[in-house]
């Protein structure tokens, strides 16, 4: 029996998946649990619409991300922290205010997007990662001043 997957089943496949399963492992399971629903020819025909569609989505996702690490690419973004007579900077630079600051300059970047490898608890320049796609990403310069 071919169904057409409706939600990802274990051990079977994942949503959107046209398998083949036996007859009562489809019926008794499956359909009944509202896991799958019968292969027909319309309704391939929609499942394979509707991955065209979804492909579709994810590369324009894909190249806006592009389109944006091209602009931010190599940007300069200043965070000024408040810092002790020595220098010393009071708590850490988060990544919530280096994402501020990239809003302040005009780019909408989440801050679970901002790749830190170690806390910033000094002064200086950094060099920041911003993952902004799977396989796309951004390096800017941080440049932490006091106040």
């Amino acid at each position: 029996m071919k169904v057409i997957l409706n939600k990802d089943v274990k051990g079977t496949g994942k949503k959107g998946d046209v398998v083949e399963v036996a007859d009562g492992y489809g019926r008794n399971f499956l359909l009944k649990n509202g896991l799958a629903s019968l292969a027909t020819s319309s309704a391939i025909s929609e499942n394979r619409g509707q991955k065209d569609a979804q492909n579709y989505h994810k590369e324009q996702e894909r190249l806006a991300a592009v389109n944006l690490a091209e602009k931010i690419q190599d940007k300069t973004v200043t965070v000024y922290v408040k810092c002790g007579e020595n220098g010393k900077i009071f708590g850490a630079v988060t990544s919530k205010e280096i994402s501020e600051a990239l809003t302040k300059q005009g780019f909408d970047i989440s801050k679970q997007k901002i790749e830190m490898k170690e806390s910033i608890k000094t002064l200086g320049d950094f060099t920041i990662n911003i993952k902004l796609y799977p396989s796309v990403s951004a390096k800017i310069n941080l440049v932490v001043l006091p106040e």
